[in-house]
């Protein structure tokens, strides 16, 4: 089977790790730029770096993970490039605004939408790191508007990676991902901002940060431009979890500036029930 991966960081790399040790996969790398195309062959990530074209020539499977924002531009040129039974798959982390650029697409049915939940705060492919799928979810988007075959070859895929696939309404995806996934970003990357903001001294923040700090801010070493791109294609979910987090944060500064500790603390209390979900 021949693999061409577009994007060669932290999710597309780590792909490549995996799927280069599989028997009868010959994967080839497709970047950009020139300094991840050397790391990726200097790496061994792939079995080879080609360009797009050489890319899509002959491959049985494509798969897009490049920033969202790329991925919805380039998506319907390469089904027009892509055979009959090539699969293509994109693995980015918003689905709606995706899904509507190949809608009327003629070839949409050879198109799968793809959300792998994995990742790390690293980018690049010095980032790849193998089995970074392994018991993690994926999430399929419209699994209706793919070819059965198409469809199977994907989640065979997935499967092969150690995930476990669920379907889910493009929509519905990045509504759900903007609270439980955007919204954190967001707010790791302010938190990081105001610490930095106040503490001048970088010596005192190293030595003071305990593990909370240390886990709480962590994604704010995530790369900005993917994320940027990720906010905004999920404009519109992103802003609804943010103003309701604003609402939260306002609340418990008011009751805090009115030295209502036993409202604060009821605050407190009722977040606790996120126990029952995440143990």
């Amino acid at each position: 089977m021949n693999i061409t991966i577009v994007g060669l960081g932290l999710i597309g790399g780590s792909m490549a790790r995996d799927l280069k040790s599989q028997l009868n996969v010959r994967v080839k790398g497709v970047d950009t730029s020139a300094h991840h195309s050397r790391l990726a062959g200097e790496l061994g990530l792939v079995h080879e770096m080609v360009n797009l074209n050489d890319g899509l020539n002959g491959a049985d499977i494509v798969i897009l993970a490049v920033p969202v924002d790329k991925i919805e531009e380039m998506l319907p040129d390469i089904l027009n490039h892509t055979s009959a039974h090539t699969t293509v798959v994109d693995v980015g982390s918003t689905k709606s605004e995706m899904c509507r650029a190949v809608e009327g697409h003629p070839h949409r049915s050879r198109y799968v939408a793809a959300h792998p939940l994995a990742g790390t705060e690293y980018s690049g492919p010095e980032a790849a790191i193998r089995g970074l799928f392994t018991g993690k979810k994926n999430i399929i988007c419209e699994p209706e508007k793919s070819n059965e075959q198409i469809l199977n070859t994907a989640l065979a895929l997935f499967e092969s990676l150690g995930m476990n696939t669920l379907f889910m309404a493009a929509e519905e995806h990045d509504k759900h991902l903007a609270y439980v996934s955007h919204l954190s970003h967001v707010s790791s990357f302010m938190l990081g901002l105001t610490v930095l903001d106040i503490e001048k001294d970088e010596k005192q923040i190293f030595e003071l940060a305990g593990t909370g700090f240390a886990s709480t801010v962590r994604l704010a070493k995530s790369n900005p431009a993917t994320w940027s791109a990720i906010f905004g294609k999920n404009q519109k979910y992103v802003l609804e979890a943010l103003n309701s987090y604003i609402a939260h944060l306002s609340g418990f500064r008011d009751r805090l500036e009115e030295g209502n500790l036993a409202a604060a603390q009821q605050l407190m209390a009722a977040s606790n029930d996120i126990k029952r979900i995440l143990h």
